[in-house]
């Protein structure tokens, strides 16, 4: 595999080609060409990971500034906004997603910029353990409905929901994540470590079908860490019981909502392997430090 820049007129069809099949859409719903080259020539980034010749994944970025809303960052700090970054289903789960990200990282870094954002949806389990435990982003905001309705394969019939993660590429904290040590490796893998440390879990769950489902409670936060578990595999609950995965949204945006009004953030990312995987969100209030 290898990581390029997508500059070519051929090059860019076929990002249409990988967005399309990523994503379950119609080709007439992917980014147009046009405006693909209007980013690759002025100032976004757009690059490819390519066995041999063939299109594999892509990233898609461009130049951004920060809002208002965001309190102690000006409002005309530059960041690079990373819009979209998708891989073939036969070529995932093989880093290729994350090498993009490193690639991005560095187009960002030579350029003077400190800041990456985008969005994900916060139920879908891979994306958030390379987001956050992965990439070392972290996350304090949660937007409703973010896209509106969308009739993708992954996303139709579901309210849009998105966090929106920060990307401090130039910090110590995503230094470490980049370069983890061993105690950190074996730390990431068990949850019991994480109890034992008193963390509070937010969302007992019930275990049902061979699938963990919202339980009948939602404890308030009294800790300082808080986890919150979200399933393993959103899209298997959404095939079997779509209505299930719209519970899932309901109840993980409540609490979302909840926790990030009262000063947690999004540190960390846990996931546990096993005849039912699990997998949590670790929460931290904002006042400790990394």
């Amino acid at each position: 595999m290898i990581i390029k820049p997508i500059n070519t007129p051929l090059q860019i069809k076929q990002v249409a080609q990988v967005e399309a099949e990523t994503w379950g859409l119609n080709p007439s719903d992917t980014v147009p060409d046009h405006v693909l080259t209007a980013i690759a020539y002025d100032g976004g980034v757009l690059l490819g990971a390519y066995d041999r010749d063939q299109l594999i994944g892509f990233t898609l970025g461009w130049l951004g500034t920060t809002s208002q809303e965001d309190g102690i960052i000006a409002a005309d700090y530059l960041k690079l906004v990373s819009h979209m970054t998708g891989v073939l289903d036969g070529y995932r789960d093989q880093r290729i997603g994350y090498n993009l990200k490193l690639a991005q990282r560095e187009w960002a870094l030579a350029r003077g910029l400190d800041l990456v954002t985008w969005t994900y949806d916060p139920l879908e389990s891979r994306n958030a353990y390379l987001n956050i435990h992965l990439l070392g982003c972290t996350s304090q905001t949660y937007y409703r409905d973010y896209y509106g309705e969308m009739s993708d394969q992954m996303n139709e019939g579901i309210a849009s929901d998105r966090l929106r993660v920060d990307w401090w590429i130039n910090s110590d904290r995503v230094r470490r994540c980049l370069s983890p040590s061993p105690d950190q490796k074996i730390q990431a893998g068990s949850i019991e470590l994480y109890f034992q440390g008193g963390v509070q879990l937010l969302n007992p769950t019930k275990l049902e079908g061979g699938y963990h489902l919202p339980g009948d409670q939602t404890i308030s936060p009294s800790k300082t860490r808080l986890l919150m578990e979200i399933p393993a595999d959103i899209q298997a609950i959404r095939q079997k019981d779509r209505e299930m995965g719209v519970a899932w949204r309901r109840h993980t945006r409540e609490i979302f909502e909840s926790v990030f009004s009262a000063g947690y953030r999004v540190v960390d990312f846990i996931y546990i392997r096993g005849e039912t995987p699990q997998s949590y969100y670790l929460l931290r209030n904002d006042a400790d430090e990394d």
